[in-house]
């Protein structure tokens, strides 16, 4: 008796692809609110790409806008809920911004032309580029990394000339993300407003040098966080 022939091999299933939990789909599950109900205006702050929405440097913007009346909303970015320190791809940065832009807007009742974005270095960056697309009622800068240090012919600027709204830029004088003659010859580009704040000798933590001028970081960052609310409420 001739054996039957086997049946052919069923051809392998393609791999699923890995979920990455919150990562993969730019979720953001962690939030800080603070700030009056009912305001006309709210700030989302992003935090920078070595740091969490807890850093002091937000905090003392966040804690003086919320002190002023001001709505603002921090949130962490995926892969600081995940416990990694290298931040998501780009992708992932932009759909969890605009998780948190949304988020916002569902908690103070206003629509997104009532709304300032922005944040510290990366975060700042990602903020730009959506108001760029999307529009805002201001562009608060904290750090803006312009470029890689050392890299200055690498600008991040491709977005600038799309930016309609006023803008406030707080750096150090001595970033090593862009200098202000840097920063000042590229935010030629903006169509809004363009305002700044400059940190005497501050770094691109806005940490001064104190052999230069007598101040620690403690000492500036209230005058930059107030500049900042002046800045907000007068929009």
């Amino acid at each position: 008796m001739t054996p039957s022939a086997s049946p052919p091999p069923k051809p392998k299933a393609a791999p699923k692809p890995r979920a990455q939990g919150a990562a993969a789909t730019g979720l953001v599950t962690e939030y800080e609110f603070a700030g009056a109900r009912g305001a006309d205006r709210a700030v989302l702050l992003a935090h920078g790409a070595g740091a969490d929405m807890h850093s002091a440097n937000l905090v003392a913007f966040a804690d003086a806008l919320a002190a002023a009346k001001i709505p603002v909303l921090r949130f962490n970015f995926p892969y600081i809920t995940a416990g990694r320190r290298s931040p998501d791809r780009a992708a992932v940065l932009d759909a969890a911004i605009r998780a948190a832009h949304t988020e916002l807007q569902r908690r103070t009742k206003l629509s997104a032309d009532r709304l300032v974005l922005g944040g510290r270095s990366m975060g700042g960056r990602y903020a730009s580029m959506l108001a760029a697309e999307q529009g805002a009622l201001g562009l608060l800068l904290l750090g803006y990394p312009l470029h890689p240090p050392g890299k200055a012919d690498q600008q991040r600027v491709e977005h600038f000339p799309k930016l309609r709204m006023p803008v406030l830029f707080v750096s150090g004088t001595r970033d090593a993300f862009g200098t202000p003659t840097e920063l000042e010859g590229a935010a030629k580009a903006v169509r809004g407003k363009v305002s700044w704040h400059w940190i005497e000798s501050g770094d691109h933590s806005f940490r001064p040098s104190k052999r230069d001028t007598g101040q620690t970081i403690a000492d500036v960052l209230p005058t930059a966080a107030a500049a900042a609310v002046e800045w907000v409420a007068a929009l």
